[in-house]
C-alpha cells in the first residue's frame, strides 16, 4: 500500500498524526521566555491530544484486526523504507499512549517551569521526542527504519535522563546508559544484517523463516543480546537501576513502563518471523526469565533507595514476561498451541499490566520525593497520615505488582502459571523439567515481592517520620494525583474484568502466529477468565464489607484514657522503628553469595565508646564486581596501544601505507 493512499478513515493515520503531535509538543517551549508555564502547558495539551488520537488508532486496529503497510520513498542506498501497523504493534502502542499522557500531565506538577527555568524547556522537548520515538519503533517494517527510530529513542532518552546534569550521579548513570544502549545497537546491526541476507531489509512475513540452523541461531542470539540490553534482562541490566533512579520521576515512569518494553517488542517481532523454532530457544528464554525474576526481586529487597528498588522490580517483571515468551516458544516448537496462547497471552498482558502499575509506583515515589526531597527510604516514615491519597495509590500499585487479586498483576501471572501447568501435563522432552522448575520460581518471585513491598510501605508510609523533611510532607496537587488515580483505576479494571481481555489479546496473538486461529485453541477457553472475573468481584465485595464492619466497630467501641502497654519504653523514638536495612537483613544474608552486601559496622575501641553508626548497602553486583573490573583490566592491557597515537602525521601516513600493503598482499 502506498503512503499517498493514507486517509483519516485509516486507523494508522490517527497513530501517525498523534506521534507527530507528541514529537512537536516541546518545540514552542524552546522559544518562549524561560520560567513561563505556557510552553509546558501547550506541550502537555499536545501530548494528551496526540495520545488520544494514537490510542483511538491503536484500538481500532486491534478491534478490526487490520494490517496496513506503507512504502516510503527514500534516497538511502538500502532501498525503500516500510512502515505500518498490525494488531501486534497496536497492542504495544496501548501502554505507550496511556503512560505518555499520564506522565506529561504529572510533569506539570512535578517539574514546573517556574521552579526549573533552566531545565524544564529542555526536558519537555526531549520528553516529547522520546514519546514520539516510542510510537515510531513499533510502526517500522524495515530494518533500516527500525534502527533509525531505535537510535532516536536511545538519544532522546539519554538527554531526558541527563536533565540534572550538574549532579555527578546523574552524569554517571547517563553515560552507563549511553554505552549500554549503543552496545545493544551494535548487536541489532548484526541481527538485521543477518535478516537482510536476501538483499532486502524489509521485515519478513510472519512464520516465513525456519529457525533450525546456524543462521536462525545467530539471529536469535544477536536479537536476545541487543533487545535484552534494552529490556534489562539480567545480567544485561547494568544500566537500568542507575538510570531509573537518577531520571526525573515521570521520565523514570516512562522508561520503566514503556521504553524497556520496546526491547520486549523487538524480541517478540523477531521471533514472529520464524514458523519452526528449536525447543532450546524457548528453554533459553525460560531460564533467562527465571534468573531475571528471582535475582531482580532479590536485589530489590536489599535496596535503600526508593526508585532504585522499583527499578530492580522492573528487571523482575521483565523476567516474568520473558518466562511467558519462553513458554510460547516451547509450545510452538513442540506443537502445543495451548502453551503458545497462554504463554504469549500472559507475556503480552503483563507488558500492559507492568506499564500501568510500575508507572503508578514511580509516580507515587515521585510524589514522596517531591514532598520529602529524598529517595532514601530510611529517612522517611509516617507519610500515610500526611499523604493519604499517595499512600492509597502506592498501595494499589504494590498489590498489583505482587500479583495479588483482585488487581491486574494477578491475571497476567495466572496465564503464565497456566502455561507452566499445561506444559507439564501435555509436554514431553527436555523442556518439561524446566517448566516444572519455573512454577515454584514464579511463586518464589511473588513471595519475595510481597516481602519487599511490605518493607517499602511500612517504612515509608507507616510509623513516625524519621526526618524533619518527612515530617513536613504534604499531598501533591491534582496535576500529580490525577494521573495516579487513572492508572490505579485501570489496574483495578483489568483485574476485576479480565473476561474482556481476549478481544484485545487474541488479534495480537494471531498476528504473531498466523497458524493459531486454525489450531482450535482460544484464550477464553484456555484460561477461566470468567471465573476470575466473578471471584474478583466477590473478593472486592468481601473486602469492602469487612472494612465497613471494622470501621463501624471502631467508631462504636469505647475509648479508654489509659495508655497501652509500652514494653518498658515509656517514650519510644523513631530510632526504635524498623529500617529498610533491619527489615531485610535476614533475607539479604540468605542471598549474600549473589547480592554481595557491604556492611560498615560501628567500631568500638574504648570501654566508653563515642557515638557510632552502622550502615550497609547492596551494590550493583554485575556492574561493580564484574563489568567495571573487566573494563579496567582491558584498559590496562591495551594501554600500550596508546603509544601509537602520538600526533606525528608522517607516522600516521606510514600506518596507512603498511595497512594497504598488507591488504593487497592478502588479496593476491
Amino acid at each position: 500500500m502506498d503512503a499517498s493512499s493514507a486517509g483519516l478513515d485509516n486507523p494508522v493515520s490517527f497513530v501517525i498524526v498523534g506521534a507527530l503531535l507528541i514529537g512537536a509538543s516541546g518545540i514552542p517551549g524552546l522559544f518562549l521566555p524561560k520560567g513561563t508555564a505556557w510552553g509546558q502547558k501547550c506541550a502537555t495539551l499536545a501530548v494528551v491530544l496526540g495520545s488520544l488520537l494514537g490510542l483511538t488508532g491503536a484500538l481500532a486496529t486491534l478491534l478490526a484486526e487490520r494490517t496496513v503497510i506503507y512504502t516510503l520513498a527514500s534516497t538511502l542506498p538500502f532501498g525503500h523504507l516500510e512502515a505500518g501497523i498490525d494488531p501486534l504493534s497496536a497492542f504495544f502502542l496501548l501502554p505507550v499512549f496511556i503512560v505518555t499522557s499520564c506522565c506529561a500531565v504529572y510533569g506539570m506538577g512535578y517539574w514546573p517551569a517556574g521552579k526549573h527555568p533552566r531545565t524544564a524547556p529542555r526536558l519537555t522537548f526531549f520528553f516529547g521526542i522520546l514519546a514520539a520515538s516510542l510510537t515510531l519503533v513499533p510502526l517500522a517494517r524495515n530494518g533500516v527504519l527500525f534502527l533509525i527510530c531505535w537510535e532516536l529513542m536511545a538519544l532522546s532518552a539519554f538527554f531526558a535522563l541527563a536533565t540534572e546534569d550538574f549532579d555527578q550521579e546523574v552524569r554517571d548513570a547517563s553515560l552507563i546508559y549511553l554505552v549500554a544502549t549503543h552496545a545493544g545497537t551494535l548487536a541489532l546491526f548484526a541481527c538485521f544484517s543477518l535478516l537482510g541476507t536476501s538483499g532486502s531489509f524489509a521485515f519478513p512475513a510472519a512464520a516465513s523463516l525456519d529457525g533450525p540452523g546456524l543462521l536462525g541461531a545467530a539471529i536469535f542470539g544477536t536479537a536476545l543480546i541487543g533487545f535484552g540490553l534494552k529490556a534489562g534482562i539480567m545480567p544485561l541490566h547494568i544500566w537500568l537501576p542507575g538510570a531509573h533512579a537518577s531520571a526525573p520521576s515521570h521520565v523514570s515512569a516512562l522508561m520503566s513502563g514503556v521504553l524497556i518494553k520496546m526491547g520486549i517488542y523487538g524480541l517478540v517481532r523477531i521471533l514472529s518471523f520464524f514458523g519452526a523454532v528449536p525447543v532450546w530457544w524457548g528453554m533459553v528464554l525460560l531460564a533467562v526469565g527465571i534468573v531475571s525474576g528471582v535475582l531482580g526481586v532479590a536485589f530489590a529487597v536489599g535496596q535503600h533507595d526508593l526508585k532504585r528498588l522499583l527499578a530492580y522490580h522492573s528487571i523482575e517483571n521483565i523476567g516474568i514476561i520473558v518466562m511467558g515468551l519462553g513458554v510460547a516458544l516451547i509450545g510452538k516448537a513442540t506443537g502445543l498451541p495451548a502453551l503458545v496462547v497462554l504463554g504469549l497471552g500472559g507475556a503480552l498482558l503483563h507488558v500492559l499490566n507492568h506499564a500501568l502499575f510500575k508507572s503508578l509506583l514511580f509516580l507515587g515515589a515521585g510524589a514522596v520525593i517531591h514532598g520529602a526531597g529524598t529517595r532514601e527510604i530510611d529517612r522517611l516514615g509516617g507519610l500515610g497520615r500526611r499523604m493519604p491519597w499517595t499512600a492509597a495509590l502506592f498501595l494499589t500499585g504494590a498489590v498489583a505488582i505482587c500479583g495479588l487479586p483482585p488487581l491486574n498483576g494477578f491475571v497476567s501471572e495466572l496465564l503464565v502459571y497456566l502455561g507452566f501447568f499445561s506444559g507439564l501435563v501435555q509436554g514431553s522432552g527436555a523442556a518439561v523439567p524446566l517448566l516444572g522448575l519455573a512454577a515454584p520460581a514464579l511463586a518464589m518471585v511473588g513471595g519475595m515481592a510481597v516481602l519487599c513491598f511490605v518493607k517499602v510501605f511500612g517504612t515509608v508510609f507507616l510509623g513516625l517520620p524519621r526526618s524533619a523533611e518527612a515530617g513536613g510532607c504534604h499531598e501533591p496537587g491534582w496535576t500529580m494525583r490525577g494521573p495516579m488515580v487513572l492508572l490505579a483505576v485501570l489496574c483495578s479494571a483489568i483485574g476485576l474484568a479480565p473476561v474482556v481481555l481476549p478481544r484485545l489479546l487474541e488479534p495480537a496473538l494471531f498476528a504473531w502466529s498466523p497458524q493459531l486461529p486454525f489450531a482450535g485453541v482460544r484464550l477464553a477457553e484456555a484460561a477461566p477468565l470468567g471465573w476470575v472475573t466473578l471471584a474478583g468481584f466477590v473478593l472486592l465485595l468481601a473486602i469492602l464489607g469487612l472494612s465497613a464492619w471494622l470501621w463501624k466497630r471502631v467508631l462504636a467501641s469505647p475509648r479508654g484514657t489509659a495508655g497501652t502497654w509500652d514494653c518498658g519504653f515509656a517514650r519510644p523514638t523513631t530510632r526504635m522503628q524498623y529500617t529498610a536495612s533491619s527489615f531485610a537483613e535476614m533475607f539479604v544474608k540468605l542471598f549474600a553469595a549473589v547480592l554481595r552486601p557491604r556492611v560498615h559496622p560501628p567500631e568500638v575501641r574504648d570501654t566508653f565508646p563515642d557515638k557510632s553508626t552502622f550502615s550497609s548497602h547492596v551494590p550493583e553486583a554485575v556492574l561493580d564486581l564484574v563489568v567495571t573490573p573487566l573494563l579496567a583490566a582491558t584498559d590496562r592491557r591495551f594501554s600500550l596501544a596508546r603509544k601509537l597515537q602520538h600526533g606525528q602525521l608522517h607516522l600516521y601516513i606510514l600506518y596507512i601505507f603498511v595497512t594497504l600493503a598488507v591488504l593487497l598482499a592478502w588479496t593476491y
